[in-house]
């Protein structure tokens, strides 16, 4: 088995929808550590964050944050440990397009 730690999604959604963060890869499992939200504006902003298994469409019972407010110039640090299979999805969505930046970290195992 090998196993790869680091950055496994960077995303800044460039609208107000749902964006792919992070899918699992075919055959690899994958355990995700942390998540930081960055709001890069000076207007505040809100977020969302879900987890779509086997890549699901979007439903309320995904959702980890919903509308989550972010101040100006301001992170969001979520330490967390989801244990994820192959085709599941991190999703994300920003209160204001282009304003906020989302970073998953962790370890994949294939």
């Amino acid at each position: 088995m090998a196993e790869a730690l680091g950055i496994l999604g960077q995303v800044i959604p460039a609208d107000t929808n749902l964006a792919d963060a992070y899918s699992v890869p075919a055959a690899t499992m994958a355990t995700i550590s942390s998540i930081t939200v960055c709001n890069q504006t000076a207007s505040p902003s809100s977020f969302r964050i879900s987890v779509a298994k086997n890549g699901e469409l979007d439903t309320p019972k995904q959702y980890l944050f919903y509308d989550q407010p972010l101040d100006a110039y301001s992170s969001f640090v979520i330490t967390i440990g989801i244990t994820l299979t192959a085709a599941d999805k991190i999703r994300v969505r920003s209160g204001n397009a282009s304003a906020l930046s989302f970073n998953v970290f962790g370890i994949e195992v294939s």
